[in-house]
């Protein structure tokens, strides 16, 4: 078994050369892979143990080098990390016939991304809670306030139409929709993004780093409720090629 100060040795080594070429130098000043010098096996344990961004540099090295650095074993690693204490994880993180390389690709850029899209709205529990500039009357019916009870919560639907738990003092039973609204500028980048529910004053949108959601304004907050182990993950369809 290699020791651990000999692995440390072959970690710099690697390192090094990542940076430069795939080729190091031995003592006899005569250049080799390190990948030939090493083997396979004692590379994917050298590999195994970068981070996520130095282990996708080597990914362009060469394609003996790619062939390894996206082997699934080390990448089902690495989206366990990703993924660890995340509110809510992509849709297609579960697709079996998605490299793990590709999972963990898509699942950072998608946890970058703060447009939000109606599925998310569907596939959520939302808690929502009256800001403190809200009237008097409000808070005091509201949980998040008063400290009594649960929080109250919201749920969006594919029709377009909202609902709230039966024993919501808020809600009332009166009916309610809601609408996204997103323009961009002619660069494609985002302009006006937010949500609307009836008439009430638009909720802009933000994202937390555990990739839940935020939607608020002026009198209320929305917040997602985390599900990081529902099935077959949430958000939007993404087409796997």
């Amino acid at each position: 078994m290699i020791s651990h100060s000999s692995l440390t040795q072959l970690l710099l080594l690697l390192l090094s050369s990542m940076s430069k070429k795939s080729i190091v130098e031995d003592d006899d000043g005569l250049q080799q892979d390190p990948l030939v010098v090493c083997g396979r096996d004692i590379m994917l344990m050298i590999l195994s143990r970068l981070d996520a961004r130095s282990l996708a540099s080597t990914l362009v090295v060469s394609r003996t080098w790619r062939a390894v650095a996206s082997n699934d074993i080390i990448w089902s690693k690495k989206c366990e990390e990703l993924w660890e204490g995340k509110a809510h994880l992509p849709r297609f993180h579960q697709t079996e016939r998605l490299s793990k390389l590709s999972a963990y690709s898509l699942s950072a850029n998608d946890g970058k991304r703060i447009r939000i899209m109606k599925e998310d709205l569907w596939d959520h529990a939302w808690e929502f809670h009256f800001k403190e500039e809200a009237p008097e009357y409000w808070r005091n019916l509201d949980p998040y306030w008063t400290g009594e009870d649960s929080p109250m919560h919201r749920y969006f639907h594919p029709d377009g139409s909202q609902t709230a738990d039966s024993n919501d003092q808020v809600w009332g039973g009166h009916e309610s929709s809601y609408s996204i609204v997103t323009s961009f500028l002619a660069d494609g980048k985002m302009r006006e993004h937010y949500v609307r529910i009836n008439r009430w004053p638009q909720m802009h949108i933000s994202r937390r780093q555990d990739w839940g959601w935020e939607m608020s304004n002026h009198l209320y907050c929305y917040s997602s409720v985390p599900d990081a182990h529902m099935k077959g993950g949430t958000g939007p369809y993404l087409p796997i090629l």
